[in-house]
């Protein structure tokens, strides 16, 4: 990749994820927790959601060392006990963030087709990064695995047994994302990387 394109590849992760945190903030805010707003978090400021070691050194490490970089972000806290719906509300507050880079990159295919922009042009290669990137978080955070944004869904369903092992995952902080993209990842990368590819050609053709 050209250096233009990892400034665009990097613009479009530090923006799609600050909306994405900032979803989750609104959500619990509006489903009657304040938490998030306390904490200074109730922003679209998209420097308010980013950890430097995170989001910003860890991939740099990762990508010189040759390795699958990922990216974290500042993950936003809010308090199950005042939200309203109880589980319910807790998944509503999870999968609006993956479900806001989806509507992003729905957003970013319509401008494509909307003004006829033509393929291989810069504007083109700018609109097609940033909806591959909308289209990767929405795929990869909808997993359902702790704490990842789809394991909320999960909890609302689950039976109190499973919840338990969630639970116990999910303690593990920033190294259970560690371990579940160097052990478990590289098993479901595939089938992550061919659903944002059928998404990207259905949106994009």
């Amino acid at each position: 990749m050209s250096g233009a394109e990892l400034i665009i590849i990097f613009v479009s992760i530090i923006v799609s994820m600050g909306i994405h945190e900032a979803m989750h903030a609104f959500t619990s805010h509006w489903l009657g927790d304040t938490t998030a707003k306390d904490m200074g978090r109730l922003t679209l400021n998209p420097f308010k959601h980013i950890d430097i070691m995170t989001t910003v050194l860890l991939p740099m490490v990762l990508i010189l060392a040759r390795l699958q970089p990922f990216f974290i972000a500042k993950p936003v806290p809010f308090n199950p006990d005042r939200v309203k719906y109880e589980e319910f509300g807790a998944a509503m507050i999870g999968i609006v963030g993956p479900f806001t880079n989806l509507l992003l990159a729905v957003i970013a295919s319509l401008f494509l087709h909307a003004f006829g922009i033509a393929t291989g042009t810069d504007a083109f290669n700018i609109f097609s990064i940033f909806i591959q990137v909308n289209l990767s978080f929405f795929v990869f955070n909808m997993i359902p695995f702790p704490p990842l944004d789809g394991s909320r869904l999960l909890y609302a369903f689950a039976p109190e047994p499973v919840q338990r092992i969630m639970y116990m995952i999910e303690s593990g902080g920033i190294m259970t994302i560690v371990v579940f993209m160097f052990l478990l990842f590289p098993v479901v990368g595939p089938v992550v990387s061919s659903i944002v590819q059928n998404l990207y050609v259905f949106l994009v053709g």
